[in-house]
């Protein structure tokens, strides 16, 4: 489904098919019984990578103007073909954030590391899999560094806005206690007898009858929206 959906995403470039999915696959992570609160607090990291791209090709697209910046060799021109290219691009990566997190957190772990494991050639498999493990240690050291900085009156924006430097200095000094407590954990693992590769032994379980019929529908219904369905937007 994760495939499946990247797939479509990739695709897809009617606003409205996106609106409708992400607003699915949200219901879909709620009835999952996660939380919503800390998912939109992640949604902080791809808003401003796409932000960040997109605040640059959105000017002067064709369509109807919505204002216009006067700039003095080349003015600036908001359309609603930019805003709706800028929507259209968040969606889609709220979309793969979103289902990538759902996937991450309502699949165990052995399950996560065996498939992995048989897909990906090595070194790539390793390098996954100690990434995966890093990313939770770099997610530790962050929350603690922040509430360390609310204890001391201090915020995320506020801090960013008025000390720009100091708040470089906390994520640097953040990337370096976690790799530095990430090499005390590989010494830890190789004082318990790790050779420096991961073996994967669980067994997957099978995909039932049911699953593939759940997929067939699934792919039926994609490919029925990208090429028979004309949707406005």
């Amino acid at each position: 489904m994760l495939v499946l959906i990247i797939v479509f995403v990739t695709i897809a470039r009617s606003l409205v098919l996106l609106a409708a999915l992400y607003l699915l696959i949200l219901l879909v992570y709620r009835m999952a019984g996660l939380p919503l609160r800390k998912l939109f607090q992640w949604y902080l990291l791809p808003l401003i990578f796409v932000l960040s791209l997109v605040i640059i090709l959105m000017w002067n697209e064709p369509g109807r103007a919505l204002f216009t910046i006067p700039l003095p060799f080349y003015p600036l021109t908001l359309t609603d073909g930019g805003a709706i290219m800028v929507t259209t691009l968040l969606l889609k990566a709220l979309i793969s954030v979103t289902y990538s997190l759902f996937f991450l957190m309502t699949t165990r772990y052995n399950y996560f590391s065996a498939m992995i494991y048989r897909i990906f050639p090595s070194p790539i498999d390793q390098i996954f899999l100690m990434s995966y493990r890093f990313i939770f240690i770099t997610l530790s050291m962050i929350d603690t560094m922040l509430k360390a900085l609310y204890s001391r009156g201090g915020g995320i924006i506020k801090s960013s806005m008025r000390q720009t430097g100091m708040f470089a200095e906390v994520f640097a000094l953040t990337m370096i206690r976690s790799f530095d407590r990430a090499d005390r954990v590989n010494k830890a693992m190789e004082a318990r007898g790790f050779s420096g590769k991961y073996f994967a032994a669980s067994q997957i379980p099978g995909i039932g009858l049911r699953d593939c019929a759940f997929m067939l529908v699934a792919i039926a219904i994609a490919a029925y929206l990208l090429y028979f369905v004309k949707l406005p937007l």
